[in-house]
This record gives C-alpha cells, sequence and structure tokens, in this order.
C-alpha cells in the first residue's frame, strides 16, 4: 500500500517538476543566449527573448491546447480505447 501511493505522488508530482526545469530553462538558459556555446561575445544583432521567443511559444502552446480541445470536444470517440465500446457481459465477472 505504501508503494502504491509512493508511486502515486511520483507520478502527480514528476509533471510540475518537469514544468518548473522546462521554465527555468526558458528563462535562464535562453536569457543568455543558447545558441552560442563557447560563450563567446559577438556583435551579431540578436532579438530579445522575453518579448519575440516567449509569445511565439506562448502562441504555440495556445494552438496546440487549443486543436486538442478541438479535437476532444468534437469527436471524444476518436481519443478512447476502443475495447470501451465492447458490450459487457453480465455472466463473466473479470
Amino acid at each position: 500500500n505504501a508503494t502504491l501511493t509512493r508511486f502515486f505522488a511520483l507520478h502527480f508530482l514528476l509533471p510540475f517538476i518537469i514544468m518548473a526545469l522546462v521554465l527555468i530553462h526558458l528563462l535562464f538558459l535562453h536569457q543568455t543566449g543558447s545558441s552560442n556555446p563557447m560563450g563567446s561575445k559577438s556583435n551579431m544583432d540578436k532579438a530579445p527573448f522575453n518579448p519575440y521567443f516567449s509569445l511565439k511559444d506562448l502562441v504555440g502552446f495556445f494552438i496546440m491546447m487549443s486543436l486538442l480541445a478541438i479535437l476532444s470536444l468534437e469527436n471524444p470517440n476518436m481519443l478512447g480505447d476502443p475495447d470501451n465500446f465492447i458490450p459487457a457481459n453480465p455472466l463473466v465477472t473479470p
């Protein structure tokens, strides 16, 4: 019972931990620029991350969430398991 509780807690907390790591990645790594692995300074024109790329990431996120919402609301059976449509036999127990 304790193992199942810990396993559930791990699977509940893991998405939040991953989301926090992604946010840390977006805030710190892209703040200095991730296309320069050697860290050398260059005089190239750079676009700031915050207004441009964060907006692009948010637009992509909302487009994907909208597509998922449209798919799940318009045709919910498409995302379901085919075994759910088999009628239950009341004479057979699992």
